[in-house]
């Protein structure tokens, strides 16, 4: 199987959002948009304003209920994630990732950040992007710690 068909495949078997229902559904209790562009596409394109930022590569730790490494507003695999990248393809395979974890209602958004500005969405450009958010303080300015022995 090649990447287009297990694009194909995973994509399936998600719910996935547009931008305008992906900014709908955030308002909602219980669901939170997260963004996983990585800090340069953030610098560049801007930010989402209400999202929670975790780049890609800690997802699962910072999302996961179980895990040591979860942020605060991971309390339950009921929780509606949904993931948005900078097109949709990465988010695409995190958001089947999270589902695999047991976070059932994981989703992406079609397009991810391109389309969400293409569609007129809120936007924010801070002089400096928000850092991702790490274990244990909802505050993200004071989140994000290097010395965490695990992703």
């Amino acid at each position: 199987m090649g990447i287009d068909e297990m694009m194909e495949e995973v994509r399936a078997g998600l719910a996935r959002l547009e931008p305008a229902a992906a900014h709908a559904a955030a308002q909602e209790p219980g669901a939170f948009l997260v963004d996983t562009r990585p800090e340069y596409q953030r610098r560049a394109g801007g930010e989402l304003p209400d999202a929670i930022v975790i780049e890609r590569n800690h997802l699962e730790w910072r999302l996961d209920p179980a895990s040591p490494g979860h942020i605060p507003e991971a309390t339950s695999t009921a929780i509606r994630w949904i993931v948005l990248c900078n097109e949709g393809y990465a988010s695409t395979l995190a958001a089947d990732s999270l589902r695999r974890l047991g976070l059932t209602v994981s989703t992406d958004v079609i397009g991810g950040f391109q389309a969400w500005v293409a569609a007129g969405l809120p936007t924010d450009k801070p002089a400096s992007p928000r850092p991702p958010r790490g274990p244990g303080s909802a505050d993200p300015e004071t989140s994000y710690s290097n010395s965490v022995t695990r992703p």
